[in-house]
């Protein structure tokens, strides 16, 4: 039976049987209440506010943890493509600030006012801790990799045909929810897969139990936005 297991994850890739395995957990990110509503247009504006504030703080410590990936890539893998897909990445994060700079004042919110909340604080404190050169390039890229991908499906459930998602957050749900997110994602899902397919036993849990720690800590950040 193991046997057949280990056959289908090499068939479809780790990443994606983990995903299966834990379907329940990964939809409960994204396909959050919070998500939900802004699908059927009924989101309270401070939840998307709150929720805007936070994150723009959130990408901010972001874009550091990021950049220790690239040097772990840098350092630790063989194959050119890592460090292209995530330096990719890491040029669009200029462009994610400075939209949230705009989306900020359109929506009226001081972002030098705003004052992390506590599952903003823990979330960020997980990405610091993923920053230290003993922690191994693929669990890093990982989380780096889930992290976007929750984002990408969660987003895209809100464009998708059928969604009442209102007209003036429609930029902000194709920013993440579009093809050409959803195409970077991929190639990010590939590249963790290669590594896992090189991975140690003690590597692969690793890596699986940070996939399920992102999937909590997102699930989290929703739940702050809707003030849970």
């Amino acid at each position: 039976m193991q046997e057949i297991v280990k056959a289908e994850e090499k068939k479809i890739g780790m990443t994606e049987a983990w995903l299966r395995k834990h379907r329940p957990v990964y939809q409960a990110a994204t396909k959050h209440p919070f998500i939900r509503t802004i699908r059927d247009g009924t989101v309270q504006s401070h939840s998307f506010k709150t929720w805007l504030a936070q994150d723009y703080l959130f990408v901010r410590e972001f874009v550091p943890f990021v950049a220790s990936v690239l040097i772990k890539a840098c350092k630790e893998s063989d194959d050119n493509d890592d460090v292209e897909v995530i330096l990719g990445g890491m040029a669009s994060l200029k462009d994610e600030i400075s939209w949230f700079k705009r989306e900020a004042n359109k929506w009226g919110i001081s972002l030098s006012e705003v004052i992390p909340q506590n599952a903003n604080k823990n979330y960020c404190q997980l990405l610091e801790s993923l920053m230290s050169p003993e922690v191994d390039y693929t669990v890093a890229l990982t989380a780096f990799w889930a992290i976007e991908a929750v984002y990408q499906e969660s987003f895209a459930y809100c464009i998708e045909e059928g969604s009442k998602t209102p007209p003036e957050l429609k930029e902000t749900c194709e920013r993440w929810g579009n093809e050409g997110f959803g195409q970077y994602c991929k190639s990010l899902q590939k590249l963790v897969d290669q590594r896992l397919l090189k991975a140690s036993d003690d590597e692969l849990k690793k890596a699986e139990v940070m996939l399920l720690s992102i999937i909590e800590h997102e699930i989290e950040f929703w739940n702050m936005s809707r003030g849970n």
